[in-house]
């Protein structure tokens, strides 16, 4: 993973710089959310959930982050499992401005803590969510991590994600998608997939497997239905090295974001925790 540049380590650093790079984050998410034709597909299933007063993992790649919130649209209490690290600081206050509560931890630091008051949340009814990708990767591979915390919480894991039809994929290590303004979108909810409470080593490998096939197979769905048909996996991309054309979307060439903004974005790519040891269509709805 790349150093941080000098003006993104200014901002982790600065408290005042912080909360402004925050504010512009969530300001973007909510223009960028305004000014696209959004459709939204299969809530119809976490609906069931919330109204049985059961809660759930929501499951969304590392990279495909950015635009979560919007597709929740405050369902029910959610908590976001989000790195203890201090860049991780940057998407735990942007996401306050969406009702969303921030777990610190991760695989690496934190995870016993994370774990336990994540199952706290998840007995409460509450709802939890996690990139199986997270923090570090590799990029939409999912870890053994999420599985476990659906086993032990007795709950289903319910994947999504987001495509917008004007993009740019950043070159990062999860070659995060940093939405446009003025296109189209869409969010897809997945079917929930139940976990048992009890699996052998060869049982977790499988439920890990099909999480992450299915979140893929979704993704990829998500792309064609907004126009990148040939969309290729983060793990693809890095094999083939960087694409010569960074910005997707409508054929046109987008102008460049402002410096706070894709700093910000690149900040949110390196943030958020994770990885712990289609039904009716409607427009701007929630699930």
């Amino acid at each position: 993973m790349k150093a941080p540049s000098h003006w993104a380590r200014r901002v982790l650093r600065s408290g005042g710089l912080r909360r402004l790079s925050c504010w512009v984050i969530h300001l973007y998410i909510r223009f960028v959310y305004a000014t696209n034709r959004w459709t939204v597909e299969g809530g119809e299933a976490a609906r069931r959930l919330r109204n049985a007063d059961r809660g759930f993992i929501l499951a969304f790649w590392h990279g495909r982050l950015l635009m979560i919130p919007m597709a929740w649209q405050r369902l029910a209490p959610i908590h976001m499992l989000i790195s203890a690290h201090r860049d991780g600081r940057i998407i735990a206050d942007a996401v306050t401005y969406f009702g969303v509560h921030s777990i610190p931890g991760s695989s690496r630091h934190g995870g016993s803590a994370a774990l336990r008051m994540m199952l706290k949340q998840l007995a409460a009814g509450e709802c939890v969510g996690i990139t199986p990708d997270g923090p570090r990767g590799p990029a939409t591979q999912a870890s053994s991590g999420i599985i476990n915390v659906a086993r032990l919480g007795g709950v289903p894991i319910v994947p999504i994600v987001f495509a917008t039809s004007r993009r740019r994929v950043l070159p990062s290590w999860d070659r995060f998608h940093l939405a446009l303004p003025f296109g189209h979108g869409v969010f897809l909810w997945g079917e929930p997939i139940e976990i048992a409470r009890e699996l052998d080593p060869a049982g977790l490998e499988a439920a890990r497997l099909l999480v992450e096939s299915r979140m893929n197979e979704m993704a990829q769905e998500a792309d064609r239905r907004v126009g990148h048909e040939d969309s290729p996996s983060p793990a693809s991309r890095e094999r083939e090295g960087p694409t010569p054309q960074a910005w997707e979307g409508d054929g046109v060439r987008a102008d460049h974001p402002h410096p706070a903004t894709a700093s910000a974005a690149a900040t949110l790519s390196r943030s958020a925790g994770g990885g712990l040891s289609a039904g009716p269509v409607r427009t701007h709805g929630e699930p």
